[in-house]
């Protein structure tokens, strides 16, 4: 039996700590969550791992996440997991790819958020200038296209999924791993919440604000949320209703070029 490799992959603050003896799969941790580990004893979440061969019909299984008997229940075809919410300690059984655990750490998060007033956003993010510009839409709508074209003094967070959560001094946007078609992470780095964009491809660079009513379900539509949990649903809701009073949202009608960068 090879020693536990302990770690814990902190994202937007939260920590979710991981242990296991896999020495491969502790391989993929580490590439897949670079700038993202540290030490275990840091870890607000706690996850025993253990890695199973992989069945030839586990991408037929949809993901469901559920609470039963106190605990939270959260599964896939390529994993299995259990979570006591009280001592936020759990276990997985999963495959050795980094598909798994990353779909796993996104799924933990969006409980996280969902106690906390934030939520996970099928959306790119970049800081510029100190504040923080996120950008959602459909697949193909441009996210990892802006994130191509963000200008040199630029951190790009994600062009996949951007966390937002709301605090003290309203929202911030953080830098994730979870990353797109770009295939690395984000930066590790966070800034207040400027704009939140509904992209839309056209002729020319033009910017025109959304009303909250609009905003609002334009980015429902996006939220990363897969809890069977109507009391959670309901804050994940309010969180969304909140952030566009707060926030603004704009409508970017962009040229696939770094012309766009001229009118953010």
């Amino acid at each position: 039996m090879n020693a536990p490799f302990d770690t814990c992959v902190r994202v937007g603050g939260v920590g979710v700590g991981l242990s296991t003896s896999s020495d491969a799969f502790a391989g993929i941790l580490a590439k897949r969550f670079a700038g993202f580990m540290e030490p275990a004893g840091e870890a607000d979440y706690l996850f025993d791992v253990e890695v199973v061969e992989a069945r030839d019909d586990a991408s037929d299984e949809d993901v469901r996440v559920w609470r039963e008997e106190g605990l939270w229940r959260i599964e896939r075809g390529d994993f299995r997991a259990v979570l006591d919410p009280r001592t936020r300690r759990g276990r997985i059984r999963q495959h050795a790819n980094p598909y798994s655990v990353d779909s796993l750490l996104r799924i933990v998060h969006t409980i996280a958020l969902a106690d906390e007033g934030g939520f996970l956003l099928h959306a790119a993010s970049v800081v510029r200038g100190g504040r923080a510009q996120v950008f959602t839409g459909a697949s193909g709508a441009g996210k990892t296209t802006l994130s191509r074209l963000a200008p040199p003094d630029t951190h790009v967070l994600t062009d996949e999924i951007s966390y937002l959560r709301r605090e003290d001094t309203g929202y911030v946007a953080y830098g994730t791993p979870f990353s797109g078609e770009l295939g690395v992470p984000g930066a590790n780095v966070s800034a207040p919440l400027a704009a939140i964009h509904l992209l839309a491809q056209g002729p020319e660079n033009r910017v025109e604000d959304v009303a909250p009513a609009a905003a609002a379900r334009a980015i429902l539509g996006n939220v990363l949320f897969f809890a069977e949990d109507a009391m959670l649903v309901r804050r994940v809701f309010a969180a969304v209703l909140d952030a566009v009073e707060r926030v603004p949202v704009r409508c970017l009608t962009f040229v696939p070029d770094e012309s766009v960068w001229e009118v953010l």
